[in-house]
């Protein structure tokens, strides 16, 4: 899509829409300078270095601005290509004139979505990894996602698993230099070192894929399903986590018929809260739709928030409790209401009360849900997570040419030509996690969610 304009010099609004006091406008490409000495009448200033110019129509004359200008000669930019940006005066004249008078410039267009990151990836300043730091960085909303993403973008992934690659790459060529040179003075154990370094790397990737997707639970929101009987206060519950009306409340059983979700920062972490309909049989055709997809998104949830009616005590709603698992927070609501024989535990949960009503117990389910989505997403000190799911499968796969390289040497070193391919597609799927090699059907998929000016 974007390499057959790649020798077009581009332009677009680089900060946000809308009104404000410095709006920034970027040019990347060939004419960045020759389009620049155009609005302003002047030489090119000294790279990096902030000047003050007032730019001018280059057909009517007409003054635009006066706007700071930044000059960045090529490669050192953000595309590795030459790159002028203007920081203008935020106002929307002011804008669509400087855009106007780039428009009318021969050789000047509007930039595609993304496409000052795809040079930046094209011209080697970026990897894939650091590409999509870069877009989690934009989407960024909580403190915890914010310093994921911006370890991603500086590169740590990145060099993680380039450093596992270079590995492969070294082993291979000694493993093929071992059959090309099979009568040479080589060592006598090469062949046993280059298999222990290649065990070496398999378990430290294997180590890596086995992290509960912390990285991806934190760059999507943790998913946190609150399930129930109907009229146990599910909805109250998430409106008071949300601080706002969300869900429809009601004394009316199975009034929340559909998955209500709400976005939350919680302790820095982003959560996915799900209220559900009330778990129950029903002959209406609409609240069994209700209760089937109450009963899915539960499944697929990370953490589940079980809530019980206390004024219903000691029945316990049992299919409710068919739902208990080791990742259930269970809570006794309307403790306001609630004999005092409560249970301490509930098949084997430890059971919280609280009063939704009153905000009793509250602040104390609150810290309980922070600390158990703060544990889903925390990353261990030894080294970055995999943040998606494209990563997760390329490590996969490289895994399994790994099993198949140890399990063919097992065999008595049979099939050399395919153990010396099983170390090329390990290599390769490393590979492509960054960008080096076989990523051209991944290109457009990365890149569309990026705004125009990114």
């Amino acid at each position: 899509m974007m390499n057959s304009f790649v020798s077009d010099t581009i332009y677009a609004l680089a900060s946000g829409t809308g009104r404000s006091g410095v709006a920034v406008i970027r040019i990347s490409g060939s004419r960045a300078g020759f389009a620049l000495q155009l609005l302003s009448g002047n030489d090119l200033p000294q790279p990096r270095v902030v000047r003050l110019l007032r730019l001018r129509h280059p057909v009517s004359g007409d003054i635009l601005d006066d706007a700071l200008v930044l000059w960045f000669s090529a490669p050192a930019s953000f595309t590795g290509e030459d790159v002028a940006e203007l920081h203008v005066h935020g106002g929307t004249a002011v804008v669509e004139g400087v855009l106007a008078a780039l428009s009318d410039l021969d050789g000047l267009r509007l930039a595609e979505a993304g496409e000052f990151t795809r040079r930046a990836f094209e011209n080697a300043k970026l990897d894939l990894t650091q590409v999509e730091g870069l877009a989690d960085l934009i989407e960024a909303e909580t403190e915890a996602q914010k310093k994921q993403a911006l370890r991603q973008s500086e590169g740590e992934l990145g060099r993680l698993y380039d450093g596992w690659r270079v590995s492969l790459v070294r082993a291979l060529a000694h493993f093929e230099a071992e059959l090309d040179f099979s009568d040479e003075d080589l060592p006598e154990d090469i062949h046993d070192r280059l298999v222990a370094g290649v065990r070496k790397l398999y378990i430290a990737i294997q180590a890596h894929l086995v992290d509960g997707r912390r990285g991806e639970r934190l760059r999507e929101g943790v998913r946190l399903a609150i399930i129930g009987p109907p009229n146990a206060g599910k909805s109250s519950l998430m409106n008071a986590l949300a601080r706002r009306d969300a869900a429809i409340v009601s004394d009316i059983a199975g009034t929340t018929r559909d998955v209500v979700e709400v976005h939350l920062n919680l302790g820095g972490y982003p959560l996915l809260v799900a209220d559900t309909a009330g778990l129950r049989e029903s002959g209406d055709a609409i609240e069994q739709e209700g209760v089937r997809r109450a009963r899915l998104w539960a499944e697929g949830a990370d953490l589940k928030l079980a809530v019980f009616d206390g004024a219903a005590l000691p029945d316990l709603d049992p299919s409710t409790r068919s739902l208990l698992e080791a990742d259930t927070l269970v809570v006794i609501n309307k403790s306001d209401v609630t004999p005092r024989d409560v249970p301490k535990r509930i098949d084997d949960h430890a059971v919280m009360t609280l009063s939704v009503a009153t905000g009793q117990g509250l602040d104390a389910l609150v810290l309980r849900l922070s600390d158990m989505v703060a544990e889903c997403c925390r990353v261990g000190s030894d080294g970055p997570a995999p943040t998606r799911s494209r990563h997760r499968e390329a490590l996969t796969r490289t895994v399994e040419s790994l099993e198949r390289f140890l399990g063919r040497d097992n065999a008595e070193h049979l099939g050399a030509e395919l153990e010396a391919e099983d170390l090329r597609m390990a290599a390769r799927e490393l590979g492509r996690i960054t960008g080096r090699v076989d990523v051209e059907d991944l290109l457009d998929v990365i890149f569309r969610d990026f705004c125009i000016g990114k």
